[in-house]
């Protein structure tokens, strides 16, 4: 008999949905998994959590997350609610024994990180951050050909991440607030920041600078409060194999949607991945017959590829969504084989790490070394 596991859902709207959906379909698909996920008991304020949890199937709904931690009956608390709220139920569900799934930037810091990461590791809680992207076939294919050697010596990373949601006059939210969500880049900038440590490795030292275009916001009682974080940052870095990189996180570059992209060069080929495109990736590999060398556009749909054997047949493309799904395939699998499911509160931390130094490079101008950083 197949083996359950309870979950609650800690946020009900966007991220809270992508999660519910992920749950409901990760047995459906991932025929090899032992475990299946019942969907408990989801928790949010506002409206439509109601609604959420009759469409998505979960058994009951509350509005108080303490209950939910305390619960006896739940195993596992994926949190999907604004960052500023993640420590404080992080570390509460470690200390209930609660395994923890949770969405990214795993704080507002890297002290808070640290503290989440210390509490899941002293509670002996399994653990995960919700870096999707590392779930996509096309990333799976680009980490293969590095570890291969297929590059060479790397030269050069460059990451970005760019959308244009800040610049149409939205309201004041928690994700103008600093106190909210932290200083720079976090949002967009963790998932770039994380891409190119899991890819080539860790980040020695950045330089950087911020901005934010639009200053000023519209509250909800009509007056008008300033924006406390940035629209826009860039920064360079040194790895510590030596190579340079380039990185962008930007919410105010107009026309771009959810542009997030990375190129790999080394002295032996190529590669780039665009996420508006995510079933492709183009590569260039130097030991081509001379007369035909070129960048290759694969797509990334034969069953050769990572997760792609559950899914449809060869050109039938994969969604933003199924790398939600996929991130917990590998949690549940972790469960199974009782080893920590990656990437984990450590990973998280580590790219927080090296965004507080982009903060303080900005706030300090000059090369920030990531080991400054202190928790």
């Amino acid at each position: 008999m197949q083996k359950t596991l309870n979950f609650a859902l800690i946020g009900h709207m966007f991220m809270g949905r992508a999660h519910s959906h992920a749950l409901n379909d990760v047995t459906m698909f991932m025929k090899d998994l032992g475990i299946r996920p019942v969907l408990k008991t989801i928790c949010g304020v506002g409206e439509g959590l109601e609604d959420t949890r009759e469409r998505f199937h979960w058994e009951k709904c509350e509005t108080d997350w303490h209950k939910v931690v305390t619960d006896p009956e739940i195993d596992v608390v994926s949190i999907a609610v604004p960052g500023f709220l993640h420590k404080e139920i992080a570390v509460e569900a470690a200390r209930n024994g609660k395994h923890i799934l949770s969405e990214k930037p795993l704080a507002r810091n890297y002290k808070e990180a640290y503290e989440m990461y210390e509490a899941a590791r002293d509670n002996k809680v399994l653990n995960m951050v919700n870096f999707n992207y590392r779930r996509i076939p096309a990333v799976a294919l680009a980490k293969q050909l590095i570890e291969e050697g297929q590059l060479g010596e790397i030269v050069s990373y460059k990451g970005f991440y760019q959308q244009d949601w800040a610049l149409f006059g939205a309201p004041m939210s928690w994700r103008y607030k600093s106190e909210m969500v932290g200083k720079g880049p976090l949002e967009m900038g963790i998932h770039i920041t994380d891409m190119a440590r899991w890819l080539v490795g860790d980040i020695d030292e950045v330089v950087s600078v911020m901005k934010t275009v639009v200053k000023e916001r519209k509250a909800a009682d009509g007056s008008t409060e300033a924006v406390t974080n940035d629209d826009n940052t860039v920064w360079l870095a040194r790895f510590k194999d030596g190579f340079m990189g380039m990185f962008e996180a930007s919410r105010a570059h107009m026309g771009r949607k959810n542009y997030q992209w990375f190129e790999i060069n080394g002295t032996k080929g190529s590669l780039r991945f665009e996420l508006e495109r995510m079933n492709e990736l183009n590569v260039y590999l130097n030991n081509d017959c001379e007369d035909r060398r070129g960048f290759r556009n694969i797509i990334v749909t034969e069953e050769m590829h990572q997760y792609m054997k559950n899914w449809w047949p060869t050109g039938h493309m994969l969604g933003w969504e199924h790398t939600v799904l996929h991130q917990y395939y590998e949690f549940l699998k972790a469960v199974e084989d009782g080893s920590m499911p990656s990437p984990g509160f450590e990973d998280g931390m580590e790219a927080q790490k090296v965004l507080d130094a982009v903060v303080k490079s900005a706030e300090e101008n000059r090369w920030v070394s990531v080991d400054e950083i202190e928790r």
